[in-house]
């Protein structure tokens, strides 16, 4: 369940942004739709259990976490061209991770 809760929140940020910074940064409903995806997507990261994350070791497990908080918390703000780079640079490798764990674990992880 966490994996497919996973993936669908890598969907719907792809969906919303098709993967274009002009689109993100167009619109505040993208930004918010995509910040509330990215903290889904962290928070259920953060159930995931060791073993599981340890078929995926190249994923910065941590850093996602910490990510979350961030967002959650609004330290400073949310830099909303940090969140970018996030959508742009880490979210494909989590994306393809995301699915060879499924493929491997099933959906429930």
């Amino acid at each position: 369940m966490l994996l497919t809760h996973m993936r669908d929140c890598l969907d719907r940020i792809l969906e919303y942004t098709n993967a274009e910074r002009s689109r993100f940064d167009a619109s505040r409903l993208v930004q918010d739709a995509v910040i509330r995806n990215l903290q889904t997507l962290a928070e259920s990261s953060q159930r995931l259990s060791s073993e599981i994350k340890a078929t995926e070791p190249q994923i910065p497990w941590r850093e996602l976490a910490g990510f979350r908080n961030v967002i959650v918390h609004g330290y400073l703000g949310v830099d909303l061209g940090a969140v970018w780079l996030v959508v742009e640079q880490d979210l494909p490798a989590l994306s393809e991770a995301v699915n060879r764990m499924v493929t491997h674990l099933g959906p429930q992880g």
